[in-house]
């Protein structure tokens, strides 16, 4: 049976000034159009991530940034 693990990270709304995404009042965010070239930042992020061995299950804006859910299939011993 495979076996995973998690990590949670989280990346301030600094990281992503290039990338549009707008909140409401109530703190419901959403991604608007955006050009190729402001994707690459979080396509960066992304890629990253992935090289190391991380799945992306879920990704969350809000308005203090990007919360990003990865998993990675966890090593069994013994």
């Amino acid at each position: 049976m495979k076996k995973f693990e998690y990590q949670i990270t989280t990346h301030p709304v600094e990281t992503f000034r290039q990338v549009a995404f707008f909140c409401t009042q109530e703190g419901e965010c959403s991604l608007e159009e955006l050009p190729s070239d402001q994707v690459k930042v979080l396509q960066a992020v992304l890629n990253e991530r992935g090289q190391q061995g991380w799945e992306l299950v879920d990704i969350s804006f809000g308005k203090d940034g990007l919360l990003a859910i990865w998993k990675s299939e966890a090593e069994v011993t013994g």
